[in-house]
């Protein structure tokens, strides 16, 4: 199962990146939890200065920007 943490203070953005995260899960058809951290002292500790942000499996896949639900699939791939 893989790990899908999205970081962000709680935004719009955030949420929406969120939202891609559970959308890219359901049409790859694998098993991941989505969680989200708001936590800064979290956030900062994966070296993410730019929110929201999203990390898979412990790894910062992107930063600063909302991933498509296909962009998404493509880093689960």
């Amino acid at each position: 199962m893989k790990l899908i943490q999205i970081l962000g203070p709680g935004c719009a953005r955030c949420e929406k990146l969120k939202q891609n995260a559970e959308e890219a899960v359901k049409r790859a058809g694998i098993e991941a939890m989505v969680e989200k951290i708001t936590d800064i002292n979290v956030i900062t500790g994966f070296g993410v200065m730019m929110t929201p942000a999203i990390v898979i499996d412990g790894q910062v896949k992107a930063m600063g920007k909302v991933l498509s639900p296909e962009e998404i699939q493509q880093l689960l791939a």
